[in-house]
């Protein structure tokens, strides 16, 4: 009988919180594959930005931040659930951009047409090489359409923002629930109303609902669809 390979390019789309960089760092280290989270770019530009006090609603000076960003994505230099390093200008700042002002203001950043296509360029070229799993929000739909496997991992907005809080909770620090799902919430109409590449499945992706789901199940679903 003859083994099949499992596909090259795989793209995990879903919203905020959805579990989608648990799971695609999962799937990568069990296939081998190049684990690349493309929404810390995203964050990364909108991190830049807040540190700069620049005004967010200034399409033009965002985007040519964008063009020009130097963002480095480094295998993990600590055990601490990370699963890279994020390094702008040598300065890690891997767990500063999961921080409550950059995820409230990140889908006014990820909405500019010429933001999306300065990163979406770069993940491109990086995606083609093959053997990576690749997390966005548009992946199968604009980024790499011609992913061998695409997956829409969803959830509800009240487990996407427990899930939220109780990482941040667990790292040590403070969170509100309330703010958060608010968060969530105004961050999915965002990105799904967004006139460029906004959230949706692309039409062959197989969508998965994780509520009732934990890591391990969703991974093993998966791996399934792998084979």
């Amino acid at each position: 009988m003859t083994k099949t390979s499992p596909p090259s390019i795989i793209a995990l789309d879903g919203p905020a919180a959805s579990g989608k960089s648990t799971l695609g760092k999962k799937l990568a280290d069990s296939l081998g594959y190049l684990f690349f989270d493309t929404g810390v770019m995203y964050r990364a530009i909108t991190w830049i930005a807040l540190q700069h006090d620049m005004n967010l609603r200034a399409e033009a000076e965002i985007t040519g931040l964008a063009q020009k960003a130097q963002i480095d994505i480094r295998p993990p230099s600590k055990n601490d659930g990370r699963g890279y390093d994020i390094v702008i200008d040598e300065k890690d700042v891997t767990w500063a951009m999961r921080d409550g002002d950059v995820d409230a203001n990140v889908s006014i950043v990820s909405a500019y047409a010429g933001v999306r296509q300065a990163l979406s360029e770069k993940q491109r070229r990086i995606g083609l090489r093959g053997q990576v799993v690749m997390v966005g929000r548009d992946i199968g739909t604009v980024v790499l359409p011609e992913a061998d496997l695409k997956v829409y991992l969803d959830a509800s907005a009240e487990e996407r923002a427990r899930r939220r809080y109780e990482e941040i909770i667990t790292r040590g620090d403070k969170a509100d629930y309330d703010e958060i799902l608010k968060n969530v919430i105004e961050r999915d109409h965002i990105d799904s109303t967004r006139a460029v590449a906004p959230l949706r499945p692309a039409d062959d992706a197989v969508i998965l609902d994780s509520d009732k789901l934990d890591a391990d199940q969703v991974l093993a679903r998966v791996l399934e669809l792998c084979k």
